[in-house]
């Protein structure tokens, strides 16, 4: 039976703050700083959600966002970009918000207000109508999410999982949504190499599929086969903004391989194309990379 959805997001959405520093480091003894300060709909399902709609994919989007300005303001984005809202339920604590430090050399440091999503039940069936209705389900890490783990593998949707930037693997947190993955993400900012947390999860669960972002150093791919290294890819447009990148691998990767019945090999070369693509947009998510330019990117890639 057809499915109403490629692909459902589960995960936080909210606005972004990018702030940039017009020096090497802000002089944190002064009171006052001279930066450029840009707001925009960021974070991991904000990211995701738009990704898969800008690659032209049937997209609903379970989260929580805030009878606010900056809910309501989300809501219209998500609308003219097509993405199902079905799924929504509010905060009342507000739409998470993020404040992210941009260094001049590519470094940055995130400051991330979830709000409630420690405390947050979701609707287990209005969510469970969305995800009935997908070929796919791309968790991100929101508390509340694991609870809708068990209701998309009975329904045998494939379950996706990005784990983010990994310190420690059986942390007690990201357990669940270890359990329940077919397929994780997890970007290797953390760690001096990803072969030993792919080793973990493999022992964990053998057959898992597990894709890690290396950043300029490029990305691996783990099978119960074994670990293969992809070098970055290059491009034209210059390194402006990492902010969602890996979501956008993630995206690309899945919506190539789970989707597009791409091979898992073309699949990565895809999701890193997505993810070079989203550093050269400056504080936005508006302008993710579309099928044309995936198309054209892909084949130069070759």
């Amino acid at each position: 039976m057809e499915k109403r959805f490629d692909a459902v997001v589960i995960g936080n959405v909210g606005i972004d703050t990018n702030v940039y520093f017009h020096s090497d480091e802000p002089d944190f003894t002064r009171e006052s700083n001279f930066t450029e300060d840009l707001d925009y709909i960021g974070q991991a399902g904000g990211y995701a959600s738009r990704g898969y709609a800008q690659l032209g994919w049937r997209t609903a989007f379970i989260g929580t966002m805030g009878d606010d300005f900056s809910g309501r303001f989300i809501r219209e984005e998500f609308a003219r970009d097509g993405i199902d809202l079905s799924g929504l339920f509010i905060d009342p604590a507000g739409t998470s918000r993020s404040v992210n430090f941009m260094y001049r050399d590519g470094r940055r440091k995130n400051f991330y207000d979830g709000k409630s999503h420690m405390q947050l039940q979701p609707d287990r069936a209005a969510c469970r109508s969305v995800l009935a209705e997908a070929r796919l389900a791309h968790f991100n890490l929101p508390n509340w999410a694991r609870h809708l783990l068990p209701i998309a593998k009975e329904l045998g949707v494939t379950i996706a999982c990005d784990l983010q930037d990994v310190v420690q693997l059986r942390d007690g947190y990201r357990d669940d949504f270890i359990e329940y993955a077919d397929i994780v993400f997890f970007s290797a900012v953390n760690q001096t190499g990803p072969a030993p947390l792919i080793e973990e999860l493999l022992l964990w669960k053998p057959g898992l599929i597990v894709v890690s972002g290396m950043g300029a150093r490029g990305c691996a791919l783990g099978t119960r086969d074994d670990i293969r290294y992809f070098d970055p890819i290059d491009m034209d447009a210059p390194m402006i903004d990492t902010n969602g990148a890996g979501d956008s691998l993630a995206v690309g990767f899945l919506s190539s391989y789970v989707l597009g019945g791409y091979s898992p090999e073309d699949a990565i070369r895809r999701g890193q194309i997505a993810a070079r693509y989203t550093c050269t947009q400056k504080a936005s998510s508006a302008h993710l990379i579309t099928p044309e330019l995936l198309a054209h990117y892909d084949r130069e890639a070759r």
